[in-house]
Parts: C-alpha cells; structure tokens; sequence
C-alpha cells in the first residue's frame, strides 16, 4: 500500500507533456528543450552512459532493472536531482558522494544488496521518502533519523533486528513498513507523534511498546504473523486508529479497553487462540466494529 502511494506522488510529480522523459541519451543530448526527465529502466545496463552528467537539469531519473554494482559518479553530478529510482540492480553500497544530491526527495534503493546505509544520506535535509526494501539491511539504518523532514520510510524484507529509540527524531515520518524482518524486542521504542500508517507483519515481535499507543495520530496498525502474546489495556490510547490487524499472533484475549476506540472500524484476530466467547464479548463491547476471527 505504501509503496504504490508512493509510486502515485512520484508520477503525480511529472507532467509527462512539460517534462517529456527521455530513454535515449543521444536524443536528450540533442534535444532543443532542456531536459528534466531520463529512464533507463531494463536497459541492461552495467554503466550509465558518462554524457548523463551534461544534463545538468534532470530532476527525475530512473535506472531500475539494470545490472549495475555501483552508482556511477556522473549520478552525483546531477545536483537538481529531486527523483532517483535505483529499485532492482546489484549495487552493494552507496558512495559518499550520495550528499551532493541536496534536492533529492525521493530515492528508491529496492532489491539490491544493500548491507549497510552511508551516513552521508543524513545530508539529504530535503528527503521525504526512501525505500530500501528486499536488501540485507540487518539494523534500521540510523542516518535516517537525522532526517526529520521524512514522511515515508520502506524496509520490508531486510533482516533487520535492532532500532535505536531516535525514531521519535523524525518528527514528520507517517509511513513506516518494517514487516518481514526479523525484529523480536521492540523495547519501549518512541514513535512519531504524526505517524499514521505502520506496519510490522511477519517478525518475531512478543510485544507491543507501550510508547506505540501514544501515537495519537495512527490510524492502521497491521501486527500480524508474529508472536505477541498479550496486548496492553494501553491500546486505549490510539484514538484514530481506524484499523487493526493482529492476525496470526497468540493473544487469548484482548483487553476491554480496545472498546474505547471509536473510530476503529476493522479488527483481525484470525489465528489466535481467543475463546469464541471471548469474541462474542467482543462484538456486543464494539458493535461498530467489524471483526473478524
């Protein structure tokens, strides 16, 4: 869901008649208008050609699908660069010369083989959205809460296992996907009074931090396929949170607190071990909820 929220504010971005995107680079060399959008996605590329760094106006560039194991420098010559899409290629590290690129807003990083996040991407101040999801990222990369301006942040798929408690640090983060890692302790981990989407299926997480229902501002929560075993009467504390997903855990019961949340309009609990008494309770406490078990 994020991801294509993402992918929407991107497009949203280009007017594909004032900004053509070229996919030629002898054509966009040659072209009369000044160019601010290249694509050289599934070229089968193992460099960029050297010339890209003459176009010294491109605000959009896309290299996904290619098989490059390096970000070539001309990228970082690009300093009006606001979109860099370098999804599914080989690249091992980022350069240190990732601080140049002072505009950039969005970069996407996705399927590669990624183990690490150079700290210099904390002098990306205009970052809004990263993505690095389907890499081998084993901690959450901490430049990133250097970066207080960022609202999107994907991780799916890496193996991460640790978060240092500065996540509260980027005060206007509202999308967070840390699912299909490998996370167990969430300690008592702050978040992000804005965040409104989150994001944890598929780790290993016991519990839920009682910091987490603090965010005043979540609205859907989906904390399946884990481990958790019991849930706070703190839950009471995410009032616009509007839905629930706690599938696949092994909660037996769920406080009477969750009732105190009024604007929550779907809640899964398939796959625990609820008595359907439990359940039944539940429904005549939540009436406006649906439920499903």
């Amino acid at each position: 869901m994020i991801s294509v929220l993402s992918l929407c504010l991107a497009k949203a971005q280009i007017d594909p008649v004032k900004y053509p995107t070229f996919t030629n680079i002898d054509e966009a060399l040659s072209s009369k208008k000044t160019v601010y959008s290249m694509s050289f996605r599934e070229k089968g590329l193992f460099n960029l050609p050297p010339q890209i760094s003459k176009l010294n106006s491109l605000f959009f560039l896309n290299i996904m699908g290619n098989k490059l194991e390096k970000m070539d420098q001309e990228i970082f010559a690009l300093s009006e660069l606001e979109i860099l899409n370098v999804n599914e290629n080989s690249i091992k590290y980022i350069p240190d010369e990732i601080g140049n690129l002072k505009k950039l807003n969005t970069f996407s990083m996705n399927l590669n083989s990624l183990t690490s996040i150079n700290p210099n991407i904390a002098k990306l101040q205009n970052l809004k959205a990263v993505h690095f999801d389907a890499n081998n990222l084993n901690v959450f990369p901490e430049a990133l809460m250097e970066i207080p301006a960022l609202e999107e942040i994907n991780l799916q798929g890496n193996q991460i296992s640790s978060i240092a408690d500065r996540l509260y640090r980027i005060k206007n983060l509202k999308f967070l996907n840390l699912s299909e890692n490998q996370i167990n302790d969430l300690g008592n981990l702050s978040f992000p009074k804005h965040l409104k989407y989150l994001e944890l299926q598929q780790n290993a997480i016991v519990k839920l931090p009682e910091n987490l229902f603090k965010a005043k501002n979540l609205e859907f929560l989906n904390a399946s396929d884990n481990h958790i075993t019991e849930l706070s009467p703190g839950i009471k504390g995410l009032k616009n949170i509007t839905s629930m997903n706690l599938a696949h855990n092994n909660l037996k019961d769920i406080p009477v607190e969750i009732a105190r949340l009024k604007k929550l309009k779907t809640l899964i609990l398939t796959g625990n071990p609820i008595e359907k008494a439990k359940i039944e309770r539940l429904k005549n406490l939540m009436p406006e909820t649906q439920i499903y078990f």
